[in-house]
């Protein structure tokens, strides 16, 4: 990934740290002086890097939750029958360790201020799932746009559960998946017969 900021600093790890500042105190109560102690940079040293508290915002936020989403697809399913590992695992998980970088991460993309750099963020997901995709239908054994769509639902029900703790919306979301597995195994079987 692309990180603007100048050289002789290890952008990635200021970028960790202003984001986990955000996601404790929230995009309001978060100012230069606290980014500046989470960093170890000075407050002209992190303008001096990322021009803006703004661009930092928006830079911290695209880097970690690409971070949080390479982190959640390298728990991805080897195998078909690994599936039910993933579905019963990544929910809890997700909310464990990424629920306030969630709450922030919509917190950005949703403020009018920021919703054109949100759009493009998520135009980003829309293609990194599609190479997931790609990259796991040979070991799932299942269409590419078929994992793709199972992630969107899959990933939204582990999105909102660590931002709720919803168990109802979570497990009629997993049922719903487990559904169509069901109707995938079951007409795959019809086409051999």
């Amino acid at each position: 990934m692309h990180i603007l900021g100048r050289k002789g600093a290890d952008i990635s790890k200021i970028l960790e740290a202003c984001f986990d500042t955000f996601c404790e105190y929230g995009l309001e109560n978060t100012g230069m002086l606290k980014l500046s102690e989470a960093s170890g940079i000075t407050n002209g040293g992190l303008i001096y890097h990322f021009g803006s508290k703004d661009n930092l915002i928006i830079q911290a936020t695209t880097y970690c939750m690409a971070k949080v989403e390479e982190d959640f697809m390298a728990k991805a399913p080897t195998s078909f029958e690994d599936i039910e590992r993933f579905l019963n695992e990544m929910p809890h998980l997700t909310a464990k360790l990424h629920g306030k970088k969630y709450r922030f991460m919509y917190q950005v993309y949703s403020s009018p201020k920021y919703r054109e750099q949100g759009k493009e963020f998520f135009k980003g997901v829309n293609v990194r799932y599609k190479e997931y995709a790609d990259e796991l239908s040979n070991k799932l054994g299942m269409p590419a746009d078929y994992i793709q769509g199972m992630t969107y639902i899959f990933v939204r029900a582990c999105v909102h559960y660590a931002l709720f703790e919803d168990e109802e919306y979570l497990n009629l979301q997993l049922n719903a998946i487990r559904s169509s597995l069901k109707a995938y195994i079951k007409d795959k079987k019809e086409e051999r017969k």
